[in-house]
Formats: C-alpha cells, structure tokens, sequence
C-alpha cells in the first residue's frame, strides 16, 4: 500500500528482473564500459577529428566538421536522439519500437540523400592555415586528429610511442601508417558496437519467431523447428565468414548478416523451452478462450513473461559477434580502411619489432568489452535463478 491508501502497482517479470540485475556491482561495471564505448560511439567526430569543430576567418564562422560528416555520423547521432527521446516518453513499447524504426527509416533515406561530403580530403590545410595565423580563432576536438589522417609530414615516422614525439601529442601513440592510435580506436568503437547489437538482433528475431512457433505449437511444429536448430547449429560461423569475407567483398554488412543468420538457434531453444512451460498457464489459456490473435499471444501474453533467459544469451551474443569481427580483422580478413581494433592487432603482430602499445590497447579494449558484456549476463543469470537470487 501507499501513502495515500491505494495499492501500489505491481511491475513486471522483466522489470524486476532488469532492476536486479543493475543493482549488483557486476552488471554497473559492465553497464559504465558500454556506456562510454556508446558515448565514444555516437561523438566520435566531436571527440577526434583532424577538421576544426569551428573557426573564424576573416571574421566568418564555419564549422569544417559539420561540412565533413558522413552518412553514417548523421544516423548514428540520430539514433541515439531518437532512442534517448522515446524512452522518456510514456508510450507502449509497441509503439515506441514502431515510431523509432520509422524515425530512423526516415532519417537514414534523407541521409544518404542530402548528405554529401566532399570527397576529396586534405587535412592539412587547416593545420596550414592555422600554423600561418590565418584564423582569427580556431576550436578544435580534444584529440585533433582523424582516424584516417596518415603520415601528416615529413617529421612523421609511421610508428611512434606514446608521448614520444615533441612536435605532436598522441596520447597512445600511432600506428604504422602514421595515424593517431586513440582517435582510430575511439572510431572503431562503432564497428564494435555496430557489429554486436545488429548481428545480436537479427539472431534473436529469427529465434523468437521460430522458438516461439516450436512452443506454442509443439508436435510437429516442434519437431521440424528442432531439426532446423540442429543443422544451424552444425554450421561453423567463423568458418563461414572466413569463405564469404575470402570470395567476396568485406562487407560489415555481410558479417552482422552471416553471424545473425546462424546464431539463432541458442534463441530459439530458449524461447521454446519457456514457452512450452507458459502455454499451460491460467493467462496463457484465458487468452486462447477469448481467441485472441495469435501474433496477441504469442507477443503481447507470452513473450514479455519468456524473454528473461533471452537477455542472458543475447549479452553473450554481442560478445561473440564482437570477437568475431576482431578475430577476422586480425587475421586480415577485415575491412580495408575503416579502423578496427582486430586490425590495429595485425599490425602489432606484423611489425618487425613488437610494438606494445599496439597490442596493449586494442586488446585491452576487446577484453573489456568482452568482459563488460560478460559480466552483465552474469548478473542477469544470477537474478533469473531462484537459488542465486538473496532479495
């Protein structure tokens, strides 16, 4: 009961679940390293850009950074936005999932029309510039270089230590072509992000739907359904990305599809094993007399009461598509130029002499992220068992 006399409303399964979960040390660990890696994410062009965020010539403003964004830098940015508003509003989350994938289509279509930077990139020049007193002022990021600004001048040597050199700051060094090892590191951020989330989400979409299926149906639904797990889950992912990336194009794209398209089967059990002890429930079969919609059962009765163990795979999920896309890039079978934290290892690795710093930072981001995501689904496991759980 309340102060006022009337009873407090409950929450839901999922809702105690989430709220215990965040409330154990491993999961606020976890849940600051993404937090940062999903700042670094949406701001990189903010946080490090060869391009001056604003200067003033000759007593007019213009913003080089504005004029340099990508496609991508613009639909990132939105995303974030359009997620931060829709959870402070009080809709369902039906209608929040519908009004932000419509946002985003809208956004992403107006992007890859409208915005066009130039493509021709000279960084020096506003270094130029600036060294010749041609601004009246100029603001640049807090680290001033971008991930694609290589060997800048001739003092440049390619691989150079942190702090090592003093014309130029890099604070964790470069790489061997010469570009700043914390802004290509900031940036690959969202390859890793990108990369888990995405392939994470089409696995557990294709899992719901066929997991959900195989429960509520069972017989011979179930047993079609359990073949089709069995001859996925014989596929080996990594594998399969090592022929399409070796005949193909590299596409990231083509990685969060693949790892996504054989990933889902872990889903699917787990769905089907909650959903056949659901579908003899008192609600389950109250819906079913009221003959409901079957898409009204499955999604809006059962689903929400089932997707506790989910969340636990899923945070698993991510880490694996995470190390998946390091372990091709390290092994050279990456993007090409896009900065990776598996890429900058190969190049640890292929230099004649070892450069720790190379090795150091990239694979300690990989681990944290790991673990991050690790830890998370730890304390999620920990909440959903009964006999873990001490609240």
């Amino acid at each position: 009961m309340t102060d006022s006399g009337l009873p407090k409303k409950s929450s839901g399964y999922t809702s105690q679940i989430l709220r215990d979960t965040f409330s154990r040390w491993g999961a606020k660990l976890g849940l600051f390293w993404i937090g940062v890696l999903v700042f670094c994410a949406v701001f990189a062009p903010l946080l490090a850009n060869s391009h001056p965020l604003i200067l003033s010539q000759n007593g007019q403003w213009q913003s080089p950074m504005m004029q340099f964004m990508t496609p991508n830098d613009v639909i990132i940015f939105s995303l974030f936005l359009i997620t931060a508003i829709l959870l402070r509003i009080s809709w369902s989350l039906r209608h929040k999932i519908v009004t932000g994938l419509g946002l985003l289509f809208v956004v992403t279509t107006l992007s890859i029309i409208f915005v066009t930077p130039p493509e021709l990139t000279i960084y020096e020049q506003y270094r130029d510039n600036q060294s010749a007193e041609k601004y009246d002022w100029v603001i640049r990021a807090p680290i001033p270089y971008s991930p694609k600004d290589y060997l800048r001048d001739e003092g440049d040597t390619g691989l150079e230590a942190p702090l090592s050199s003093p014309e130029r700051t890099h604070w964790l060094g470069t790489e061997a072509n010469g570009a700043d090892v914390l802004s290509r590191m900031i940036h690959a951020s969202r390859i890793a992000l990108g990369i888990g989330f995405i392939a994470t989400g089409i696995a557990m979409f294709i899992g719901i739907i066929i997991g959900g299926l195989m429960g509520y149906f069972s017989r011979w639904v179930d047993m079609i359904g359990m073949r089709l797990v069995e001859v996925f889950e014989a596929v080996p992912t990594l594998f399969l990305l090592l022929i399409f990336v070796a005949f193909f194009d590299r596409s990231l794209y083509i990685m969060m599809v693949i790892i996504g398209v054989t990933g889902w089967s872990g889903y699917a059990r787990y769905i089907r094993a909650e959903f056949l002890r659901l579908r003899q429930q008192e609600f389950v079969q109250a819906a079913i007399a009221c003959d409901l919609p079957l898409k009204s059962i499955l999604f809006r009765h059962m689903l929400p009461n089932g997707i506790a163990p989910i969340l636990v795979a899923a945070s698993f999920g991510v880490a694996s598509a995470i190390l998946a896309e390091a372990t091709l890039s390290f092994l050279g079978l990456g993007l090409v130029d896009d900065p990776s934290w598996g890429q900058m290892l190969n190049q640890a690795v292929q230099a004649s002499t070892f450069n720790w710093w190379m090795a150091a930072f990239p694979g300690g981001a990989i681990f944290l992220t790991v673990f991050a995501y690790n830890l998370i689904g730890e304390s999620l496991r920990d909440a959903i068992d009964p006999h873990l759980n001490k609240s």
